[in-house]
């Protein structure tokens, strides 16, 4: 499984960004998907996941209401929409997979594949 992750880009505080995640090769096996951020100098930390047939979601509380994700199985993309971005918001993310099982998985070791990461800088 190969992720393509894109829509990344500068904005300011308040503002909103979309970003797409496309996945290719054998999606068949995914099951999970999910969004991280890495903020400069920090761990990476989970944001959003999603399951991929049941469309069950789930996020931090610091990001609930924020941030939305959803998916298109036609066309094996997820998406992560943000909203009210904040400077903390700043850093990569990056989205992944999983193919274990279905379950709402937050632990980034959880995950077996994951894209290039793009690139959210939030100006104040």
């Amino acid at each position: 499984v190969q992720l393509q992750a894109s829509g990344g880009g500068l904005v300011q505080a308040g503002g909103s960004l979309r970003l797409s995640c496309e996945a290719s090769g054998r999606t068949s096996v995914i099951a999970v998907m999910g969004w991280f951020h890495q903020a400069p100098g920090k761990e990476r930390e989970f944001v959003a996941g999603i399951l991929w047939k049941e469309g069950t979601i789930w996020y931090p509380d610091s990001v609930k209401g924020r941030f939305t994700i959803s998916r298109d199985n036609a066309k094996d993309t997820v998406y992560l929409q943000m909203n009210n971005l904040k400077p903390e918001d700043t850093g990569v993310y990056y989205c992944a997979a999983a193919y274990s099982s279905s379950y709402y998985y937050t632990d980034r070791k959880e995950y077996n594949y994951w894209g290039q990461g793009t690139q959210v800088t939030v100006s104040s």
